[in-house]
């Protein structure tokens, strides 16, 4: 576990205090049989009532030292893991955040969910019981069994035979509940996905009608989440019973060989009475011990997937940095193939260039790679073979955050965010003042802003559930052009618009006074024939580059595209 190495020593003193009031009150706990052994006697078998009162207040006094000891230490132990569980949570997430593709491909959105949550909570509940409890436990159990050795040493074997038994159970319950434990965890990712994904898809579901696949998709999920449960606790239901029985026939042995040794005045009553109450120590500690394991069990599990976390690959660190770019684009002889996929190449031998200031669009049937320029210009994942420069600097050769702060980008897919709009296309320039914001929604043609309720204030909720398709494609333009950076890709994300609000947007994004590099990836032959070039891609290989006129003239996948776009609607 040595992830947790940063926390413990960022916590040392309160770590180590609280260590210290545990070890405290298990000593106090550790002398009151001894105590009371002196009582009986020293006190009442000898008749000197003084002796009674004096071993008593004794007793008392330590038990209240005890009890305060107990107080700090459950104090410093839910500050201390609490705040650890607060910082991990964060280094988990600070984590992810910075995810390479490769990482977000490898690890889907519901297991992170249930490693930031369920998992933390696990690391946080372990270092809580380590301060509380699980110290204790072995000191407890070692005192008790010293402190009985002292007290009458024949008496004492019954002990160290009834530890051994209860240690072979604990072995074996350790070996037989890490597998399973593991297999716990990934149920209950199962789970979360599923209900995730059906969040995400309620309103294809209600579409589609499909509740009953998707109740028994998660009867299924939650059915084995319940036998995983189930196979994992029964371990420590067997193994606990077992325990108790083994300490409680030791109890019975100690008194009946107590019997015996009091007879040939080999122990006295108050030894023999100590002895069942160090007995009952160890029985609880014992139990203790068991539960520490099991809980041991089931934080290294959930520190393995942790760990699996902060392993991931980030996005890739270094590079030189560079303030602003000009907006120069060049693509030449780029390969590549995504590292999760079959292995085919989704771009191959691309090159190609765009100049500062002019417009560019990439057209092309389905799957022939046009979001894959997109994701390997902003550095999502790095080409296999060739370069890309930007302002003649290969990519690779600077830093993310340079690449990324100078394009801006708007999905496919728009991801709104709860919050107001004015927050949503903000997004894109937190510095931004409400007259940039009004007028960045007005380039983008999101003139409905001023028909809601509360206009820019309105509220949006997650993913933008209370607005249409084309409403949010227009609230995510306006933030990709509010970004003002000196390129824009707009990944076919005028989709859902109709034509003439396309085309105002459109205009209002090629316009030459703006000096800004923009990429248009779009289906649309009526939206590429705008842009100053038009690179044609057709299964990951460039078919065509050039203006509208020079294809149609010389490129067959891009005269198709036309006459089926335009011609063909004309016919209609």
């Amino acid at each position: 576990m040595n992830i947790y190495s940063k926390y413990f020593s960022k916590y040392k003193f309160p770590f180590l205090s609280a260590v210290f009031c545990v070890a405290s009150e298990a000593i106090c706990d550790l002398l009151t049989p001894t105590l009371m052994s002196n009582i009986i006697n020293m006190g009442i078998g000898q008749g000197q009532i003084s002796k009674v009162y004096y071993w008593g207040a004794l007793m008392l006094m330590v038990t209240f030292f005890g009890a305060c000891f107990a107080v700090a230490r459950n104090i410093l132990a839910s500050r201390v893991s609490q705040r650890m569980g607060a910082d991990l949570r964060y280094d988990l997430f600070e984590k992810i955040i910075y995810f390479s593709e490769q990482s977000v491909d490898k690890i889907e959105s519901g297991s992170l969910i249930t490693r930031m949550t369920n998992d933390t909570a696990q690391v946080t509940l372990f270092v809580n019981g380590i301060m509380r409890i699980f110290m204790k436990a072995p000191i407890t159990c070692v005192g008790s069994i010293v402190l009985a050795s002292l007290l009458n040493f024949r008496l004492s074997l019954i002990i160290y035979s009834i530890v051994a038994v209860v240690a072979i159970l604990i072995i074996i319950s350790m070996k037989l509940s890490y597998p399973r434990y593991s297999m716990l965890q990934k149920a209950m990712d199962k789970v979360n996905s599923v209900v995730q994904e059906y969040l995400i898809g309620v309103r294809l579901v209600k579409a589609f009608g499909t509740y009953e696949q998707e109740s028994d998709k998660f009867e299924d999920a939650n059915s084995n989440l319940m036998q995983k449960g189930i196979s994992a606790q029964m371990i420590i239901t067997l193994i606990s019973p077992l325990m108790t029985l083994a300490v409680g026939i030791g109890t019975i042995v100690v008194i009946y060989a107590g019997s015996r040794l009091f007879v040939i005045n080999l122990a006295n009553p108050g030894d023999i009475t100590a002895f069942t109450v160090y007995m009952a120590q160890i029985l609880m500690s014992l139990i203790m011990i068991t539960n520490i394991f099991n809980t041991f069990v089931r934080t290294k599990a959930s520190t393995a997937r942790i760990k699996e976390v902060f392993d991931c690959e980030g996005d890739f660190a270094g590079g030189g940095e560079i303030k602003e770019i000009k907006g120069d684009i060049e693509f030449e002889n780029v390969t590549f193939a995504y590292p999760s996929g079959s292995g085919v190449p989704a771009v191959k031998d691309l090159s190609f260039s765009v100049k500062s200031g002019e417009s560019l669009a990439i057209i092309g049937p389905t799957g022939s790679g046009k979001s894959t320029i997109a994701w390997l210009l902003l550095r999502f994942y790095d080409v296999n073979r060739g370069r890309i420069l930007i302002d003649g600097n290969d990519i690779r050769d600077l830093s993310i955050d340079s690449v990324r702060r100078n394009i801006a980008i708007v999905p496919q897919n728009p991801m709104l965010f709860s919050g107001t709009v004015a927050e949503n296309i903000r997004w894109g320039n937190k510095n931004a003042t409400d007259e940039m914001v009004q007028q960045a929604a007005e380039m983008a043609q999101a003139d409905f802003i001023g028909r809601m309720q509360d206009g820019f204030e309105s509220f949006l909720g997650s993913a933008g559930v209370n607005i249409s398709g084309g409403q949010k494609q227009r609230i995510s333009i306006a933030r990709g052009i509010l970004k003002n950076s000196p390129v824009l890709i707009l990944d076919d994300a005028t989709s859902a618009l109709d034509a003439i609000t396309e085309a105002k947007v459109r205009d209002n994004l090629i316009d030459k006074t703006r000096k800004q590099t923009v990429i248009i990836i779009t289906q649309r032959c009526g939206t590429a024939m705008f842009a100053d070039r038009i690179l044609v891609m057709d299964n990951g290989e460039k078919a065509g580059f050039g203006t509208h006129d020079q294809l149609l003239r010389d490129c067959e996948v891009y005269r198709d595209i036309y006459k089926t776009q335009i011609e063909g609607s004309r016919e209609v």
